[in-house]
């Protein structure tokens, strides 16, 4: 993480529908396996879904439960909960011109809770 950009902690329903996309981009198969924790400023363990932009780095609080029924609930996923191929095709040409995908793609199956994010 570049601590330099500012930090948007933010509920995932309540993001952009781009940033939505192109977090279904960085996890194709799924969330709940790449929540990490960390202690926000009134000193709880929240849980949330790391995703660093060019501009930003994201936070998007959810918790086990509701990563799953996001993916559940969402038509662009699979009954596996994959990312449909045909979307994640036209993700990938919609957001192409995005460096930082590449950069944040789902390579080390995440597993990061012991991560201390204030």
């Amino acid at each position: 993480m570049n601590v330099n950009k500012p930090r948007v902690i933010k509920d995932f329903e309540k993001l952009d529908e781009s940033i939505r996309e192109q977090i279904k981009l960085v996890y194709p198969e799924g969330f709940v396996d790449n929540l990490i924790s960390y202690v926000n400023k009134d000193g709880q363990k929240v849980s949330a879904l790391p995703l660093e932009t060019d501009e930003f780095y994201y936070l998007v609080r959810m918790t086990t439960k509701q990563a799953a029924q996001i993916i559940d609930e969402d038509d662009d996923f699979d009954d596996d909960g994959i990312l449909k191929s045909e979307v994640k095709e036209d993700y990938e040409n919609k957001y192409s011109d995005l460096d930082y995908l590449s950069d944040n793609s789902d390579d080390d199956g995440g597993d990061d809770d012991d991560d201390d994010y204030d």
